[in-house]
């Protein structure tokens, strides 16, 4: 089997996750300079089967749009562009962020790791894939 990849998408940086082969277990890859995901994708794909992407798409409460959703769109037609056989799964990302800095403060790290927005980027794209794993089981 192939992994799946999932991108917690940012103007800045973009946090990264992806399963193990049998898509048992959900791992933070990275945190890549957003203007460097797509050179980093395809040297990514290069070395590694991803047969599917789960992308966060930013919503409000009330479902509709955020500042961030129009960013993200863009970002999903790009990557459609330059991986046309690999399928994107839009996911709700609501409160990934919020349970990222909830996940460091219970892994007891201290307040000046929590503050490290790359890291933060990376275990959201995690929690985000571990949430579609369960979904989908």
């Amino acid at each position: 089997m192939a992994r799946i990849l999932s991108i917690d998408y940012g103007k800045k940086r973009t946090g990264l996750a992806v399963t193990d082969p049998l898509q048992i277990i959900a791992t933070g890859l990275t945190t890549v300079e957003t203007p460097k995901l797509i050179p980093f994708l395809k040297d990514y794909f290069q070395k590694e089967a991803v047969e599917l992407i789960i992308m966060g798409e930013p919503k409000n409460w009330d479902e509709t749009d955020t500042h961030a959703t129009p960013l993200v769109k863009k970002a999903v037609e790009r990557l459609k562009k330059e991986f046309p056989t690999i399928p994107i799964k839009m996911v709700d990302e609501r409160y990934t962020s919020k349970m990222a800095s909830q996940a460091m403060i219970d892994m007891g790290l201290k307040k000046k790791q929590r503050q490290n927005k790359a890291l933060v980027d990376e275990i959201a794209a995690t929690i985000m894939l571990q949430e579609y794993l369960r979904s989908i089981s």
